[in-house]
């Protein structure tokens, strides 16, 4: 038996809800959205957010002031380095603004910024209750317009000719299915859960790495447009990757585990020794580079070092901090040489510049004369009880995907866009991220091309 749609939505997260939303929304009665997860862990990556990056020429109800085209686009450039398509980055930051009214139309709810070192009250739109609340809002919206979900339903098999999908094959409580759509939107994420592949494109050291999201983005459906021809865009080492506390599980900590004490203190690696300026840049413009940073390190792992000047400063990760009341015991109780730790810290402290310590503002507090100075927000390490918190690469989400237009039509190998194949999210991604990340910008594009998606595809098939 072979069940037959208008449109067929893979994934069952920010995106694929704004596509089969917008889909219906025009028109289209017959839509399917099929989730690998079960109902009580639905949504991707998207269960684990708080906020989505979000363009506006006046304050906006949660966010104040402005944030307008030109900062959005100078703040992605900067974290990118270039390496992103313009006239799609830009699209999705001036849809962004609709897209906060959109999402309300949906049932959506929003609140003010949560306070801590992100200083997101101006950039960024955050969901009441996270993620799990947007999505609950989605799906209750998507019932009520008729939309079919299937959960537990792994897609196994997609039926492409000649740039064009037929059908797919799906697997749900033991059984294989078929489905065959007019149109079909992929929106399933990267490959971040995949172990396999992450070692095959990092090598030994993905064996250190944790996934802070879902544990069902293997990647297959990825996998299977590359097979079929699809265009593929950006580099399987880049992604979304976070310095997350070490003692994070293997799968689904999510953002509770991200460790915000970097602009605070100073990290070292297994031999005690600093690795980077700490105080680059704010924290919502740099906390994404801070996994990578890690992931070359030796073993992949570093510690988060402050003091007790800093506590209460930032916000607390779900695990409490290792804390001893000198820097050798601390060391002790981290397995790292006393003596190391000590130098780093002593050489780090008398290269302290006196300045007026502000975390909301780009201050004076410098180091001069080391190899790797602290640039902003440096102060001595002296003021004991001292704390740790140990880190690992957590990887949220990978940067390689198919090339989509801005139709969010899925480009083929050819050049050509698919007659009646969209991608939305993170499978979509590379085409904006070339590398970095902005804070809330993920659930931008998913909420976005999502949308973009689900028009394209409901117009496919009333054309």
């Amino acid at each position: 038996m072979t069940d037959r749609y208008d449109i067929l939505v893979i994934g069952g997260g920010n995106a694929a809800l704004a596509a089969a939303i917008s889909a219906r929304r025009l028109g289209v009665e017959r839509i399917l959205v099929l989730e690998s997860a079960p109902i009580h862990l639905r949504g991707g990556n998207s269960r684990h957010t708080r906020n989505f990056r979000c363009m506006h020429t006046a304050p906006l109800e949660t966010m104040i002031e402005a944030y307008p085209e030109e900062e959005y686009w100078d703040d992605l450039l900067r974290v990118t380095g270039g390496q992103t398509n313009e006239q799609l980055a830009r699209m999705a930051i001036r849809k962004s603004e609709g897209t906060y009214a959109w999402m309300k139309e949906q049932g959506v709810r929003f609140q003010p910024a949560l306070g801590g070192t992100l200083q997101l009250s101006r950039t960024a739109a955050f969901y009441l209750g996270g993620g799990k609340a947007l999505l609950n809002a989605y799906y209750r919206t998507a019932a009520g317009l008729g939309i079919e979900a299937k959960y537990d339903a792994e897609v196994v098999e997609v039926d492409i000719r000649d740039g064009r999908f037929n059908g797919a094959t799906y697997r749900k409580d033991g059984a294989l299915h078929k489905v065959e759509a007019r149109a079909v939107v992929f929106a399933a994420g990267g490959f971040e859960s995949n172990f396999e592949w992450l070692e095959k494109e990092w090598g030994p050291a993905a064996k250190n790495f944790l996934c802070r999201g879902t544990k069902y983005n293997m990647g297959t459906c990825l996998r299977m447009l590359l097979d079929n021809g699809a265009k593929s865009i950006g580099d399987p080492t880049q992604g979304h990757m976070v310095a997350i506390d070490a003692r994070a599980p293997k799968w689904d900590g999510g953002i509770s585990t991200r460790v915000d004490a970097v602009s605070f203190g100073i990290v070292v690696n297994k031999d005690g020794k600093r690795f980077y300026d700490e105080g680059e840049d704010f924290w919502p413009k740099r906390y994404a580079i801070w996994g990578r940073l890690v992931a070359g390190q030796p073993d992949q792992i570093g510690f988060v070092i402050v003091d007790n000047t800093s506590v209460g400063r930032f916000m607390p990760p779900v695990f409490p901090p290792i804390g001893a009341k000198t820097l050798e015991e601390l060391a002790g109780k981290l397995e790292l040489d006393p003596a190391a730790l000590r130098a780093t810290v002593n050489e780090f402290n008398a290269a302290v510049k006196p300045g007026t310590f502000d975390i909301t503002v780009l201050d004076d507090c410098r180091t001069e004369g080391l190899k790797v100075n602290k640039t902003h927000w440096a102060r001595t390490i002296e003021e004991g009880p001292f704390y740790a918190y140990p880190v690992r690469p957590g990887v949220t989400f990978t940067y390689l995907g198919v090339t989509v237009n801005d139709k969010s039509q899925i480009i083929m190998g050819d050049g050509k866009p698919a007659s009646n194949m969209f991608a939305a999210g993170e499978i979509m991604a590379g085409n904006v991220l070339g590398k970095g990340y902005l804070a809330g910008i993920g659930m931008t594009i998913g909420a976005v091309f999502g949308r973009i998606a689900g028009e394209e595809a409901a117009r496919n098939v009333r054309n």
